[in-house]
């Protein structure tokens, strides 16, 4: 078995005014630098769009019905100061959760060991009704909720390293005993939310919050320290990664000093984890990620640790 990667074109027609962060580019990046001989082997699937049930598990319907009606025929239209939709983020939208459904299908059907979807716009800020920081379906809840649903998925876990909280996560997730959402994150930092007191109504949710400037060693430290042993008490079925890559040292959204290494360093220490506790499985879904030589190194990395190549190994 191998990896998946899946993506689409659509993710390059949600269009953003010039000079936001969340742009097209992101995705252009990612798809040259995958490209490489080293990623030949990697299995590709188109997103397909996800439908109005596998959204309805995380979303309210009227809310899911606003935000498509928000979206213009022409130019682009804000929805709150850092939120923009143009004719083409509905499809975008529909295909970033159809991504990440995908990918746990793949995964579930052992045609694949794990996957990756390469998609924009971002999810872990969306709630139930809520759209924000850029996003606006939750993409992993979405992925958390089908792998329940489908497969029999017993518990899940999302594991959340963007630089910025998952409070939409956190929000979907707050008093369910089934999945337990974990994140590590800079604070103080948009969104505000994730503070280490904030655990869920049955304690299935762990932040581990960072201070800015720190760098490999706190993060190694509250991996080993705090997510992991927390992820072997709590045995998941799947694992779901929020892989946002802003928690690079050259990202201008974050403060954290993390580089490609250290995103590969947590891949395999979830990988392993995952042979333990849920056969291998694992779907990643990009979140953050805004210097784009940084993001292109870093998904790099992530995808080969994915692939099971070791540091400095060859292909």
């Amino acid at each position: 078995m191998t990896t998946l990667l899946v993506s689409h074109p659509a993710f390059l027609d949600h269009q953003t005014p010039s000079g936001h962060p969340e742009r097209a580019d992101r995705i252009r990046v990612i798809n040259d630098k995958l490209k490489g001989h080293r990623f030949e082997v990697l299995l590709r699937d188109e997103a397909p769009e996800a439908d109005q049930v596998m959204l309805e598990r995380c979303h309210l319907s009227a809310y899911i019905q606003a935000i498509k009606e928000s979206c213009p025929a022409s130019g682009i239209a804000r929805l709150d100061a850092d939120t923009w939709l143009s004719p083409g983020s509905w499809e975008a939208m529909l295909r970033g959760a159809g991504a990440a459904t995908h990918a746990v299908d793949q995964v579930m059907s052992g045609r694949v060991r794990n996957a990756f979807a390469a998609i924009r716009p971002p999810g872990h800020h969306a709630e139930q009704q809520t759209a924000m920081g850029f996003c606006f379906f939750n993409n992993a809840a979405i992925a958390a909720r089908h792998a329940q649903a489908v497969h029999g998925i017993e518990r899940v876990a999302i594991i959340d390293w963007d630089v910025h909280h998952g409070n939409g996560t956190q929000d979907i997730f707050w008093s369910d005993p089934s999945v337990l959402y974990v994140s590590t994150h800079e604070m103080p930092l948009y969104p505000g939310t994730g503070a280490a007191d904030e655990t869920g109504a049955f304690g299935t949710i762990l932040n581990v919050p960072m201070q800015a400037g720190d760098g490999r060693e706190a993060f190694c430290a509250a991996f080993d320290g705090i997510v992991l042993p927390r992820l072997h008490e709590f045995r998941p079925d799947f694992l779901i990664i929020s892989a946002g890559f802003d928690a690079h040292r050259d990202d201008p959204l974050g403060n954290l000093q993390l580089d490609e290494a250290d995103f590969a360093w947590a891949t395999r220490q979830l990988m392993a984890l995952a042979d333990v506790h849920a056969h291998g499985r694992i779907v990643s879904v990009l979140e953050g990620g805004y210097d784009l030589q940084g993001l292109a190194l870093s998904v790099a990395a992530h995808v080969e640790a994915l692939m099971g190549f070791q540091p400095g190994e060859r292909s």
